[in-house]
């Protein structure tokens, strides 16, 4: 079983909609039960973390939402600020340059920094220092854009370290991404659904991570699998049913008996599918598999994370 308790930094990604931020919430919880200290970055993202962990919202600023975990919701702006106040060092000259609205204003629109702004905010927090001289956070886990926008991220650094001329913004984006390259240090975290689109998605993320940016890949987290309640033969039997169906034999109010029928088949039509995905996924990777069970009740609860947890 694939286990992150080593690593310093941990991206969370995958296609919107799949999970990214229960995968979070829940490996955090399971770090934290092994006794690391945990810091879970979002990237202007819904808040959701607090309802997860039945803490405070969680805004722009780093706050404990359980014990042996913080989180921080990273808005781009408060990050551009952030690392002028860290790299001006002055306070006079750190006012004039972010507070001019013109420079405010056209910081954003340069293509990638908003992005870097965000992700060398969560980078830097893996550098941190407390009082006693050790790490603040024993690991940081990213939890990333969705597929497109993630990739475009996790390009960022790699990018900067190519074309932009020597100094501060190149000397930081150069040690960050000798950290993101580092299979010791980092590890990315894929999250899916077994279903057909997700999955097309995910293989091809999976893909471009590995041949394009060469990130090292830590497992592949399969989420919302539901429990198998039919055979094979079983299934092909219940097809039947919905075929009657569609061919216009379905007559008058039906039994309670014959509803469930229906329900039954239908839900081995949603297996037949789900086996057909899964295998999909291996067939098109290699990488370990992290599977998280559908669960018929809210998800997104201290309860439901603490379940998860446990895969972790």
């Amino acid at each position: 079983m694939w286990r992150a308790d080593d690593r310093r930094f941990i991206f969370v990604t995958g296609k919107g909609g799949v999970g990214k931020t229960t995968v979070s919430a829940a490996l955090a919880r399971a770090l934290a039960g092994r006794g690391k200290r945990v810091l879970i970055a979002m990237c202007n993202a819904k808040e959701r973390i607090s309802s997860m962990f039945a803490s405070p919202l969680v805004g722009p600023e780093i706050i404990p939402v359980a014990p042996g975990i913080w989180a921080v919701n990273i808005e781009p702006e408060h990050a551009f600020e952030e690392y002028g106040r860290m790299v001006l060092k002055v306070p006079g000259l750190y006012r004039v340059v972010f507070h001019n609205k013109y420079i405010r204003s056209f910081l954003p629109a340069v293509p990638g920094l908003s992005e870097w702004a965000m992700l060398g905010k969560a980078w830097f927090h893996t550098t941190e220092l407390d009082e006693h001289g050790r790490n603040r956070f024993d690991v940081v886990l990213l939890d990333a854009p969705a597929t497109g926008h993630g990739l475009d991220m996790l390009r960022v650094p790699k990018v900067i370290v190519e074309i932009v001329p020597p100094g501060i913004l190149r000397r930081d984006a150069e040690r960050a991404w000798k950290m993101f390259t580092d299979p010791a240090q980092t590890a990315v975290l894929v999250v899916t659904l077994p279903e057909e689109l997700p999955v097309t998605e995910t293989l091809e993320l999976v893909g471009a991570i590995e041949d394009d940016l060469r990130l090292p890949l830590g497992a592949l987290v399969v989420n919302g699998v539901l429990p198998v309640l039919f055979s094979e033969a079983e299934a092909r039997e219940l097809a039947t049913v919905l075929e009657g169906e569609a061919d216009g034999h379905r007559a008058g109010t039906p039994s309670a008996a014959a509803s469930g029928v229906r329900a039954a088949a239908r839900r081995a039509v949603q297996e037949r599918a789900q086996s057909a995905s899964l295998a999909r996924i291996a067939g098109g990777t290699g990488l370990p598999r992290i599977v998280l069970p559908y669960l018929f009740e809210d998800a997104a609860t201290p309860a439901a994370i603490e379940k998860f947890s446990g895969q972790f």
